[in-house]
C-alpha cells in the first residue's frame, strides 16, 4: 500500500479516545495529524486540568539529566516504557514544546521548565492545533464502559448516548486528585471485561504520622528545609536522599518524601510499617554537633539551636516530639537524634491527596502498540498503565510517550485492518 492510499483510508477512520489529559492529547496529535477523525470526550468541563493544576508552581516538563540515568528513574517498569521513551525523549518533547512556540529553559536542578513557567499558553496553544487538525471535543462526557454489541456509553449533559468508532484509546488517568476528573472508576467496565489490574496506590504522596496536637497546631506547614533523609527498604536496600519537606498536620510530605514514596510505601506493604531517619544537620558531624551541644551555658535549648545550629522552630519541635523533655537534655542521645531523627509510618496519605498513582492495567494485557489484547481495536495510554515515576518531569514525560506510543498504534491496527479492503 502507498502512504497516498494509506492516508486515503485513515481520513474515513474514527477514533474515539477517552480523556483529555496529557496522553490523551497526545494520542489525538498522533491520530489528527494522519488525518484521522478524532473525537475526544472528558468528564470535566474542560480538558488538561491535572496539567493546569501542575503548574501552578512552575510546569516541570522533563528533566535534563543524561538519558540513560533519565530512563532508570522509572524503577522496575523502565523496560516495559523504554519503547515509548525512545519515542519521545526528552530531547524530542523540548523540541515540540519548541514547536508550539513555548521557548523551555534549563533549572539549577536539571529540572526542565517552560520559559514563563506556566502550563496554561501551553495548553491554550496545543488546544488550538488540535483543533485546527480537526479534533472535536466532548467535555462533560462520562464514559460509562461497553454495551452488548461493543459501543461505548457515555452520558453527556443531554443524556446517555452511545458510539461506535473504528478505534477506541482510553487515557483516563490513575486516581489521584479526583476533582480534577481522574477518579479511577475506570477499573470496574475495564476489570469486568476480565483485564488484569494492579490495585491503584498512592504515588508520589505524604505519609500519615500522628504528631502530636502541639506540633499540628503550631507547625503545620512548616517546611524541614537542609535536611537529609536515610532509609532501609524491606528488600535490603538503602536510600540517601538530601532536600526538603513539610510537615502537615496530618503527617509529612514534600519532595524528599515524595522521592522516597515507592519504597516506603513498599515497605509498609510488605511489613506493615517503615521507619526512615531524618539527619536535621547534614553538613556537620555528629562530634561537631555534641561539641556545640556541650557549649550551650546557661542559653535556652531551642535559642541555642537557633544561634548555633541554624535550627528553625519546626526541627526543635521535632527533637521534643521524639526524644520528649526527660531525654531531650542527655546531651548525647540528642546529638545522636538531631543526625537520625525516627519517623515511623505505616500508611501513606489518601490517594486523592496523591501527586499520582501507581498500579493499573498490567503491561501483559496489551500487545507492543498497546492495544488491549482481549479487547481488539481499545488502547490504553497514561497513567491508567502499570508504572510509575518520581516527581521532576518524568511523569509528564511519560504521559506524553506512551500517549504518542498508543497513538502511533492505533494508526498502524487502522492501517492494517483496512488493508485487505483496499486490495479487493
Amino acid at each position: 500500500m502507498t502512504p497516498t492510499e494509506s492516508a486515503a483510508i485513515l481520513t474515513h477512520q474514527n477514533v474515539a479516545i477517552i480523556g483529555g489529559g496529557p496522553a490523551g492529547l497526545m494520542a489525538a496529535e498522533v491520530l489528527s495529524q494522519a488525518g484521522v477523525q478524532v473525537d475526544l470526550y472528558d468528564a470535566m468541563p474542560s480538558v488538561g486540568r491535572k496539567l493546569l493544576l501542575a503548574g501552578i508552581g512552575g510546569l516541570n516538563i522533563t528533566h535534563s539529566e543524561d538519558y540513560k540515568e533519565f530512563c532508570s528513574r522509572y524503577g522496575a517498569e523502565q523496560s516495559l516504557l523504554q519503547s515509548s521513551l525512545d519515542q519521545f525523549t526528552p530531547e524530542h518533547l523540548r523540541s515540540w514544546v519548541h514547536g508550539l512556540g513555548i521557548d523551555t529553559f534549563v533549572g539549577t536542578s536539571g529540572r526542565v521548565f517552560p520559559k514563563e513557567m506556566k502550563a496554561a499558553p501551553l495548553l491554550r496553544a496545543w488546544l488550538h492545533r488540535l483543533r485546527q487538525n480537526g479534533v472535536r471535543f466532548h467535555v462533560r462526557h462520562r464514559w460509562h464502559g461497553w454495551a452488548e454489541d461493543g459501543s461505548l456509553q457515555l452520558t453527556g449533559p443531554d443524556g446517555d448516548i452511545t458510539i461506535k468508532p473504528n478505534a477506541t484509546l482510553l487515557a483516563l488517568g490513575g486516581a489521584s486528585w479526583p476533582k480534577l476528573g481522574s477518579d479511577g472508576s475506570w477499573t470496574t467496565p475495564l476489570a469486568n471485561k476480565g483485564i488484569n489490574i494492579t490495585p491503584l496506590q498512592s504515588a508520589n504522596c505524604g505519609f500519615a504520622v500522628p504528631w502530636s496536637a502541639l506540633l499540628q497546631q503550631k507547625f503545620s506547614g512548616e517546611p524541614l528545609k537542609s535536611i537529609a533523609i536515610r532509609f532501609n527498604d524491606h528488600a535490603g536496600n538503602e536510600h540517601h536522599r538530601q532536600g526538603e519537606c513539610i510537615v502537615s498536620r496530618e503527617g509529612i510530605e514534600g519532595s524528599l518524601i515524595y522521592a522516597l514514596s515507592r519504597p516506603l510505601r513498599e515497605t509498609i506493604n510488605a511489613t506493615g510499617s517503615a521507619t526512615f531517619y531524618i539527619d536535621l544537620a547534614p553538613d556537620r558531624s555528629p562530634e561537631k554537633i555534641l561539641d556545640a551541644l556541650c557549649r550551650r551555658g546557661s542559653k535556652s535549648l531551642s535559642s541555642y539551636l537557633k544561634s548555633a545550629l541554624g535550627f528553625n522552630g519546626v526541627k526543635t519541635a521535632l527533637l521534643y516530639e521524639v526524644l520528649g523533655k526527660a531525654q531531650i537534655n542527655d546531651l548525647k542521645t540528642l546529638a545522636a537524634t538531631i543526625k537520625g531523627l525516627p519517623i515511623t509510618v505505616h500508611a501513606t496519605r489518601p490517594i486523592a491527596e496523591a501527586i499520582s498513582t501507581a498500579g493499573g492495567i498490567r503491561f501483559s494485557n496489551i500487545d507492543p502498540n498497546f492495544m488491549i489484547k482481549k479487547l481488539p481495536g481499545v488502547f490504553v495510554a497514561g497513567e491508567m498503565l502499570d508504572w510509575e515515576a518520581p516527581t521532576g518531569g518524568y511523569l509528564l514525560n511519560g504521559c506524553l510517550a506512551t500517549g504518542l506510543h498508543a497513538g502511533r498504534g492505533a494508526l498502524a491496527w487502522l492501517t492494517a485492518r483496512a488493508r485487505p479492503q483496499s486490495s479487493a
